[in-house]
């Protein structure tokens, strides 16, 4: 089995998560006492929720790069960034390291697309909403159709992110307040909901809702244990 390389930390509350999936589907595979060969670069999410309030992605790159080189110095095979805003930086880390970087954006688009789908909603943090990188590659390289929610919407789902599952808490009045907007979503075409923050599966799963929902920490794990053990 390849080494996987994690960068987390962003937050430690869905790295954990990573760490947790990765052994499940490694000893799902290979069944038994198997678990994951893998490294684990935590970075202090207040530094980088700082910067990122600064808007500095200059800096944000160069944190990433470094984990990300340290890790294949370490001997890593590949590199998981374990947060969905962050890989507005995956091209730049990617052209400075020598190993794959397994881009969370790509393989959530092949699984919406083996699913039949066009027109699919996302929620995430309003850098991931709003930035297109991430519903730009998804139109562009996956044809898909990507909706997201209104302007007061997106400020509710930013801020239940960082205020409440960045810190580990999850309220059923957020929850109920994250059905609501997809049921927006829905009636506005979408055939299924991207989880494009790697902390929302903590507050919703696929038993709240009645249309598929694609929860990228799931399908990006699954992802790296599959690449590892090519």
């Amino acid at each position: 089995m390849k080494v996987i390389g994690l960068i987390g930390g962003m937050s430690w509350e869905s790295s954990a998560e990573y760490y947790r999936l990765i052994n499940e589907y490694t000893k799902e595979k290979l069944s038994g006492w198997h678990s994951s060969r893998c490294m684990l670069y935590s970075l202090d999410f207040a530094e980088i929720e700082k910067w990122q309030d600064e808007n500095d992605w200059v800096k944000l790159t160069a944190i990433l790069i470094d984990a990300a080189r340290k890790l294949e110095a370490g001997g890593a095979e590949c590199i998981l960034i374990c947060t969905n805003t962050m890989h507005k930086t995956a091209d730049e880390i990617q052209k400075a390291i020598s190993i794959p970087l397994i881009h969370i954006v790509d393989v959530t688009g092949e699984e919406i697309r083996a699913k039949g789908l066009r027109t699919v909603g996302l929620l995430g943090t309003k850098y991931t909403m709003e930035d297109g990188f991430y519903t730009g590659r998804l139109s562009e390289k996956y044809g898909l159709e990507v909706l997201i929610p209104d302007k007061l919407d997106k400020e509710v789902v930013h801020n239940v992110i960082y205020n409440e599952l960045c810190l580990g808490k999850t309220r059923q009045a957020s929850k109920e307040k994250f059905r609501t907007i997809i049921s927006k979503l829905e009636k506005r075409g979408a055939r299924g909901i991207i989880l494009g923050c790697t902390e929302i599966p903590l507050l919703i799963k696929q038993e709240d809702l009645k249309i598929p929902v694609f929860d990228t920490t799931r399908i990006h794990a699954k992802a790296g244990v599959d690449f590892a053990l090519q």
